[in-house]
């Protein structure tokens, strides 16, 4: 029989079914008992939301690790290769690991596909994403699982665990499609992942997501803890890269707490895991220490989030791929960036609001925009199309050539910014950072 290799591997993965008509938990839970139920043997907190679960993961596996435990870590979508998605204290599962794990479920992924023939099929790629995630932190012996849910909560393949923590970032317009059809549709599910006496942490939502999301958990006798209620920030002035903040929560207090991601709703992100973190140890027992938090949020970082990528000129990637996410890029760019020109490169999926998003960057009086395409494995916004509707923005049919142009023009002081989508930016970000760490070694 031939040796699976990576690249099977991978194709193996990506080879299955991304949804199915009938949403279900049952294919999962059937999946994991065939795996012996790996997920009961990890200790987790589990994050949902439109935008800032990837940033707030961030922050809670860095605190966790900071205190000297075993964190493994699960989100998406990759930014630098699949293997990224499945972390152990920020190491990525080796290749061969991956290869491992593969070679194991396969055969339980082909009796599944026979005995759920009538049902729809076996699993599909995300699920196996998730039971691989399950089955190789159980072998590693993980002390922490941070688990990021795929897509909604209620029917997300991650939601057959019982968290210690549950964690809602935010609501937002994104897969509507999915969870929809409106945004109080999109709230309820975000409410699955809420489990019976599980306290849940909860961003500053607008009243009418509040409102549903608090009596899901009154209903399952869970605490909830909201930002801006019993969580409170306080930004505080600063003029170099970050955020400073003081934080107030129960009996903790944080001064001049210091963040390296910029924008403050990186300072909601951290308050919602350092809330979490602080729920999680009152429950196991051992004691969160301040300058512990304050350390662990200086080392976070997270690719594709405002991530500076070069510093002269100053090249930024961030993977604002909504009009939420926009909004919050719009009001950072106009606060700390003001006084320098921005120039904006740009793609953006075509099943996302390109319209509404590019409406809210042109707002600001010192930007160029340039619309471009890039190697998507899901349609994109046709540049030629978008000129005419907005005739300010430049085209390029290549990112690489709107890289050059950019650059030719910029001034000492200028800025480059790459958004509009977290594929966009991974593909950007291999030139930038991958080719830049290839060459030192060369």
């Amino acid at each position: 029989m031939k040796q699976l290799t990576y690249q099977d591997a991978l194709a193996f993965i990506h080879g299955r079914t991304k949804f199915k008509k009938i949403p279900t938990l049952d294919r999962m839970r059937d999946f994991c008992k065939r795996l012996g139920d790996p997920q009961q043997k990890l200790k987790m907190i589990h994050v949902t939301g439109t935008n800032g679960k990837g940033s707030t993961t961030a922050y809670i596996r860095q605190i966790l690790i900071e205190n000297g435990f075993k964190v493994g870590s699960f989100t998406s979508p990759f930014i630098i290769k699949f293997n990224d998605r499945i972390c152990i204290n920020g190491e990525m599962i080796s290749d061969n690991d991956l290869v491992q794990m593969v070679s194991e479920i396969q055969p339980i992924v082909a009796q599944m596909d026979e005995d759920w023939a009538d049902r729809g099929g076996g699993p599909t790629e995300f699920e196996i994403d998730t039971a691989i995630m399950f089955k190789y932190f159980a072998e590693q012996q993980v002390d922490y699982a941070v688990i990021e849910v795929g897509l909604g909560g209620t029917y997300d393949s991650t939601n057959v665990i019982q968290p210690l923590v549950s964690v809602i970032t935010g609501v937002a317009k994104d897969h509507l499609k999915y969870l929809g059809p409106t945004l109080k549709d999109v709230a309820r599910n975000k409410a699955g992942i809420i489990k019976p006496d599980t306290p849940v942490v909860v961003a500053d939502l607008p009243q009418d997501f509040l409102a549903i999301i608090t009596e899901k958990a009154q209903r399952m006798n869970a605490s909830i803890y909201k930002i801006n209620a019993q969580i409170k920030t306080t930004l505080l002035p600063n003029n170099g890269w970050g955020e400073n903040f003081d934080y107030d929560f129960s009996e903790v207090h944080l001064k001049n707490v210091h963040l390296e991601m910029m924008g403050d709703y990186q300072v909601a992100n951290a308050a919602l895991a350092i809330t979490a973190v602080e729920l999680l140890a009152e429950k196991e027992h051992w004691n969160l220490q301040g300058a512990d938090v304050k350390h662990a949020l200086t080392q976070t970082k997270w690719p594709g989030r405002f991530e500076r990528v070069n510093e002269s000129p100053l090249v930024i990637l961030d993977g604002a791929h909504n009009i939420q996410a926009v909004k919050k890029l719009a009001k950072l760019l106009k606060e700390r960036f003001h006084d320098r020109q921005i120039h904006i490169i740009t793609s953006i999926l075509a099943d996302k609001q390109p319209k509404e998003m590019l409406t809210e960057l042109l707002k600001l009086s010192n930007i160029d925009v340039t619309i471009t395409r890039f190697n998507s494995p899901r349609p994109v916004i046709d540049p030629q199309k978008i000129k005419e509707e907005f005739p300010k923005v430049n085209v390029a049919a290549q990112w690489q050539r709107a890289l050059v142009n950019t650059v030719q023009t910029m001034d000492e002081d200028d800025v480059l910014l790459f958004t509009g989508s977290l594929y966009f930016i991974s593909e950007v970000r291999h030139y930038f950072v991958n080719d830049k760490e290839n060459a030192n070694e060369n």
